[in-house]
């Protein structure tokens, strides 16, 4: 066992070795946030943040909706391939984060691409005069969610309507250190609202969807 987290534990710097560096405005927040922030690994992180940078810029979203701020870093790996006149809107449900990301936002230029609303995604998402329907007049092209992971398959339902045909949806977090298959988490919350997401969505034939098992587990979805 000691050798298996051994070799996982290279194989994890390999990785990170090999590849894009992050520009220095997120060098900065990954820094800040493990050092001033509780559960900074909630933070999206270094290759993570390549991988979404990558898929944002080859799919090139003119609106991107994201569920779960934490301190921004992964909104402006995201906001890296938005079209010159695209937007993202930011859900973040801890308002006493809202100082700090509107100060990591103001790092980079793509800051001002960035809208953030705070308030619980669920509520925001599901009634009319929300401030979130100021941004919906055209669907989104992609969404990240990565909040409550106890909401996941309600937050599916609620963004479906948003999502243009063809839309891609990124799911974060969906191995969850592996408890998905571990019996030991079968009372956990968070844990049964993971595998409630993964059992549903497998069934759900409006989407098609892979998990790719970088960092935390990433499905990544695309409305048919």
């Amino acid at each position: 066992m000691c050798q298996i987290v051994k070799i996982m534990s290279n194989l994890d710097e390999y990785i990170e070795q090999h590849s894009s560096l992050e520009p220095d405005y997120l060098q900065q927040i990954n820094r800040d946030t493990n050092l001033h922030v509780l559960n900074a690994h909630m933070l999206s992180g270094h290759v993570q943040g390549r991988l979404l940078s990558l898929l944002s810029q080859m799919i090139r979203p003119a609106r991107i909706l994201e569920l779960g701020t934490f301190t921004g870093y992964s909104a402006l790996c995201l906001a890296e391939g938005l079209t010159d006149d695209g937007e993202l809107v930011t859900i973040e449900h801890n308002d006493e984060l809202a100082d700090l990301i509107r100060h990591n936002l103001s790092l980079s230029p793509l800051g001002n691409k960035i809208h953030l609303l705070l308030g619980d995604a669920k509520n925001l998402l599901q009634f009319t005069n929300s401030p979130v329907h100021r941004f919906t007049n055209s669907p989104f092209d992609m969404v990240f969610i990565d909040a409550d992971k106890r909401e996941y398959c309600t937050y599916l339902d609620l963004i479906y309507p948003y999502v243009r045909v063809g839309g891609w949806i990124l799911a974060d977090n969906t191995l969850w250190d592996g408890h998905v298959i571990d019996p030991a988490y079968d009372k956990d919350a968070q844990t049964l609202g993971l595998r409630a997401f993964n059992d549903s969505l497998a069934r759900d034939a409006r989407f098609d969807k892979v998990i790719l098992p970088i960092r935390d587990g990433l499905t990544i979805i695309r409305k048919k």
